[in-house]
């Protein structure tokens, strides 16, 4: 099978893959980009546990229901919400919903800078 190559400034998915699954870890710092991001699709129950950046982070539902927590703020976000959180606020997020919940969540950094609150 023959296949183009992609575009300069284009990265393929299977590039920035996360184990077995479909969830993606870009850095923009490793493709020349001035931001991050998480492509994250996670079953009922899952999702990250508290953490903090430094800087924002903004998270775009594209399917399910995501309930995220920013600061003392927790409420619930469904297909096409957009929710951010400010620099050095503790946030999570959890799929609450009954089926997958595909969520992307945007780092305003070429790098990804976490610190995780909670031993899980």
């Amino acid at each position: 099978m023959n296949s183009t190559p992609l575009p300069h400034g284009v990265v393929a998915g299977a590039a920035i893959g996360i184990g077995t699954g479909r969830s993606r870890k870009f850095v923009g710092d490793e493709h020349g980009a001035d931001v991050s991001y998480f492509y994250v699709e996670n079953q009922p129950g899952e999702g990250p546990g508290l953490h903090w950046h430094p800087y924002s982070e903004t998270w775009v539902v594209l399917e399910g229901t995501a309930r995220v927590t920013i600061g003392e703020e927790t409420f619930d976000a469904k297909a096409g919400d957009t929710a951010t959180g400010p620099a050095y606020v503790p946030h999570c997020f959890t799929n609450v919903g009954d089926g997958l919940l595909r969520i992307i969540g945007i780092h305003a950094s070429a790098t990804i800078i976490q610190t995780f609150l909670d031993e899980d």
